[in-house]
């Protein structure tokens, strides 16, 4: 399997106008903060910002097979990570502009921007968290079902 570097090294060589800079450092935070048996399913970069021409918040955005992960290393020291469990994702959605187009993902908690992503590159990964966020939403329905008497834990029959 493709470190998170390279596949978003791989994403960076399919969608050239996409805005990113320094992949192995953003990535390496995302891979410090993987969890025991957390594999990456797909990862792109972008912009955190909502500004076309804030150039300088690039972010890597990794899709596990437990939660997104978006992580974003400050030039001189530290770094920032978001964490987004499929219990707090809201909704996706996707915008265009002239060259660049950005995608809002809204949480229970906040709404995150990611922007100066190029246009054919926007229907890939609204794709990909969509449906990445269904099949983790219908696994968190499962979960709540009682597996031996086919009720959920409020106590509707399936």
């Amino acid at each position: 399997m493709a470190t998170i570097y390279e596949q978003v090294a791989t994403f960076k060589h399919k969608y050239p106008l996409t805005v990113g800079w320094r992949y192995k450092k953003n990535a390496s935070v995302v891979e410090r903060h993987l969890n025991p048996g957390e594999e990456v399913l797909y990862a792109f970069i972008a912009q955190k910002n909502d500004s076309m021409f804030d150039f300088f918040g690039s972010a890597v955005v990794a899709l596990t097979n437990k939660r997104i992960l978006i992580g974003s290393k400050r030039v001189v020291m530290g770094y920032f990570l978001v964490s987004i469990t499929p219990d707090l994702f809201n909704d996706l959605k996707v915008s265009t502009g002239l060259v660049w187009g950005k995608v809002y993902i809204d949480t229970v908690k906040e709404f995150i921007t990611l922007s100066n992503i190029s246009k054919p590159a926007l229907i890939e990964i609204e794709t990909k968290i969509t449906d990445y966020m269904i099949e983790q939403k219908n696994k968190l329905h499962a979960e709540k079902t009682c597996p031996n008497c086919h009720q959920k834990l409020d106590g509707t029959v399936v």
